[in-house]
């Protein structure tokens, strides 16, 4: 006789993993979800009193190779977080207001332990960011992951008024680039990284150049969301266009906004790169072409901005506690 549980799927593990994260997932529900966890479709009634033309805005993402310095680690409560910020970025950059988040969680074998602490990460991200953590699905497959290891992908929606759109199309040769600070790796450029550090170090040294911080905490900082300033800026009609430095780092991504016959010039000297970054360079030898183009290097959102607009952005934000920095310009691409 075969049983399921015999073939490696333990329904009884996934029970108790729905009823020990309804309680985190519940946390983050808005006054627009209209069902509890469990229904086979995840509804929600939003509230577009405020726009003229409202417009969904959806992104699809995971954390890539930063779970294999998880399962290292041993550290699970960080990549949800990652994910739930990573996703709202990329939709905050267009204008939207998140709506709801979607994720999932997949495995050889299931530890409830395990999960709990992954969805802990989405429910405080979701909870952040003020978004609904609407609905989920955990797969068990056993034999398709190694032992201990699971994969991760969210998708958010949210809505923008048509209007309000930030897609870049106004950029001019002149628009100034307003750094904001990234707070590590954030989700992307592991692979290369995992390569270089840990030839070396294990995830708990605290190489001298970290300054006391371990290799593991190091990577593990959460990708951080730029929401806050964003819609700051948003607000006042500031940034004519908003780039989430991600994969293909700052030339990669300012690409994606920045109009056909215009670049964005950068000056990679105009901050201090942060340790880990010049700590993986030096380790592995990384030209400094590959660098630009896998890591942030220390900058995770740049807003376009008018040369005339420049105080006022920088001021408003301040305010929000940032620091923003002048880290170049657009010019012609001729």
């Amino acid at each position: 006789m075969a049983t399921y549980k015999d073939a490696g799927v333990d329904i009884a593990a996934a029970d108790e993993t729905v009823d020990r994260i309804k309680p985190l997932v519940r946390d983050t529900f808005t006054p627009g979800v209209l069902t509890d966890i469990g229904a086979f479709g995840a509804f929600f009634e939003p509230d577009f009193d405020g726009y003229d033309r409202p417009v969904l805005v959806s992104s699809v993402d995971g954390v890539g190779t930063k779970l294999k310095v998880a399962f290292r680690a041993g550290r699970h409560d960080t990549v949800g977080e990652d994910l739930v910020n990573h996703c709202v970025n990329d939709i905050a950059v267009c204008g939207a207001q998140p709506l709801f988040f979607l994720d999932y969680f997949s495995t050889g074998t299931l530890e409830p332990d395990v999960a709990l602490d992954v969805v802990r990460g989405f429910a405080r991200g979701c909870k952040a960011n003020g978004c609904a953590l609407i609905g989920g699905e955990t797969a068990e497959m056993p034999d398709l992951y190694q032992a201990g290891e699971y994969d991760l992908a969210g998708m958010i929606v949210g809505v923008v008024d048509k209007t309000r759109v930030v897609d870049g199309h106004t950029i001019e040769e002149g628009d100034v680039l307003l750094g904001l600070s990234s707070t590590g790796l954030h989700t992307n450029g592991y692979s290369l990284a995992r390569h270089v550090l840990f030839e070396q170090f294990s995830v708990e040294d605290q190489p001298e150049a970290l300054e006391g911080v371990s290799v593991g905490d190091a990577l593990l900082a959460v990708h951080r969301s730029y929401l806050e300033p964003i819609q700051a800026l948003h607000t006042k009609g500031l940034a004519e266009g908003l780039v989430h430095v991600t994969g293909g780092g700052i030339p990669g991504n300012t690409a994606r906004v920045v109009p056909d016959g215009l670049t964005a010039v950068v000056d990679y000297a105009a901050w201090e790169r942060p340790a880990l970054f010049d700590l993986i360079q030096t380790l592995g030898d990384v030209p400094e072409g590959d660098m630009r183009q896998t890591f942030n290097l220390g900058i995770g959102l740049i807003a376009v901005v008018r040369p005339q607009s420049v105080p006022a952005a920088v001021k408003v934000l301040e305010a929000h506690g940032e620091q923003p920095v002048r880290i170049g310009q657009v010019q012609s691409a001729v």
